[in-house]
């Protein structure tokens, strides 16, 4: 299948691509779907062809015009990651896609493969526990240094101020994860980019915008039409959506992928074959499964809202009109997505006696997948955060996240209020 239609040279839409984009049934003994590309290494046509590749894996030779990387070996490149990738990238509206063992893998690579020795990350704060640990414990020992300024309506503002002061000069990449992961607080893409651009034009250097789009996307909200060089996924959660794998993914340019990628080859921090297969499993079904998790999520939200234990409810389709977040929200989502999280008085005690009376909701840590899911920040997800820094985040010890799933409705009502009223 193609990426357009010959009627027209229509592009498909991201649900149709994702049945049939970058496959070809022929090439497969006539198999409707990818089977799976259980082998670790690809024979050869004949010598020359070996050479070939390798001379355009290992950056040799340029490629000539319409001249795919050949299959070499997994650790570089597998037939179900790459028909995978080739979806994804047309997803995001980027050129490619590479897919890794994990989010952390996955920014973990892109950090080493475009960071250098004095390089510094503007970041918003808060941000997945995995992705502060490695900002604020992991990159400084390969001399990269993050600063962190608070996500929402002043984050450009904030990043600004701190461009400005002596080692603003340092900054190379400027991240974000949006919606903020726990607090749901939304960062104007196309600021970042507007900064960005600034700071290439005064220094004759690219500055790069990464988005960490676990939470939103690919569905709800595409970063790269706004400005982002790259998007970020933790594919373990929507994307996989059956909690039976784990898997991250990378989109963007070709200019910017080509570190990553080589970066990727020789870390080997690429996922599995079968992993790829699952993915493509999944991708089949992403936007119908994200949609339904926002419908039952926007319901429980509106419960929450109005019951009388709860302090707060972080949730994108409460957002109040003629604010900031919202019109953040307005112009650069298409949906709520289905996190949801919400404070309670009596801090940690409170929010653990809640959480256990759960009875449909299942306390684990991830998110995204067909089962409803709840857990307590502070103490499991950001527990690598200190809690004063939490705190001064809106990350309170009273605070719970909830990623909604399939289930029926009434029954997911019911249990949340029945963990509410006890």
């Amino acid at each position: 299948m193609k990426r357009r239609h010959s009627v027209g040279n229509k592009e498909f839409n991201p649900e149709t691509l994702a049945l049939g984009y970058g496959y070809e049934a022929h090439l497969s003994e006539g198999s409707l779907k990818p089977p799976v590309f259980l082998t670790s290494t690809f024979q050869f046509e004949s010598a020359q062809a070996g050479k070939r590749f390798f001379e355009l894996a290992y950056g040799l030779r340029r490629a000539d015009v319409g001249e795919q990387q050949g299959l070499i070996y997994s650790r570089l490149n597998n037939p179900n990651l790459q028909i995978f990738e080739e979806r994804m990238a047309a997803w995001d509206q980027a050129e490619l896609g590479a897919t890794f063992a994990s989010g952390m893998a996955a920014i973990s690579t892109v950090m080493l493969g475009l960071l250098r020795p004095g390089d510094r990350i503007l970041s918003t704060a808060p941000v997945y526990g995995g992705t502060h640990y490695l900002f604020e414990r992991i990159l400084p020992l390969f001399g990269v240094q993050t600063t962190f300024v608070r996500a929402g309506s002043d984050a450009v503002a904030l990043m600004r101020t701190e461009l400005d002061k002596p080692d603003g000069r340092r900054v190379r990449l400027l991240f974000t994860e949006t919606p903020a992961n726990p607090s749901l607080v939304h960062t104007d893409i196309a600021a970042l980019r507007a900064i960005a651009d600034e700071l290439a034009s005064q220094r004759d250097q690219r500055v790069v915008v990464a988005v960490d789009n676990t939470f939103l996307g690919p569905v709800f909200q595409r970063p790269a039409p706004l400005g982002a060089d790259l998007v970020i996924y933790s594919a373990t959660k929507f994307i996989g959506g059956h909690s039976d794998l784990v898997a991250g993914l990378v989109t963007g340019p070709r200019e910017l992928m080509a570190p990553v990628l080589e970066f990727r080859t020789i870390l080997g921090t690429m996922t599995t074959p079968f992993n790829g297969w699952l993915l493509l499993r999944s991708l089949e079904t992403l936007s119908v499964r994200m949609r339904r998790q926002a419908k039952n999520a926007r319901v429980l939200a509106r419960l929450l809202a109005e019951h009388p234990r709860v302090k707060r409810v972080n949730y994108p389709g409460l957002l109040q009109e003629g604010t900031t977040q919202r019109e953040i929200f307005e112009r650069q989502c298409t949906g709520p997505g289905s996190l949801v999280s919400f404070e309670l008085d009596g801090g940690e005690s409170e929010a653990f006696r809640t959480i256990d009376r759960f009875e449909v909701f299942r306390l684990a840590v991830s998110l995204g997948g067909t089962e409803s899911l709840v857990e307590h920040p502070m103490s499991m997800t950001h527990a690598d955060v200190p809690p004063a820094e939490l705190e001064a985040l809106g990350v309170t010890a009273g605070l719970i996240r909830i990623s909604v799933g399939l289930e029926h409705l009434s029954d997911l009502k019911r249990d949340l209020l029945h963990a509410l009223d006890g």
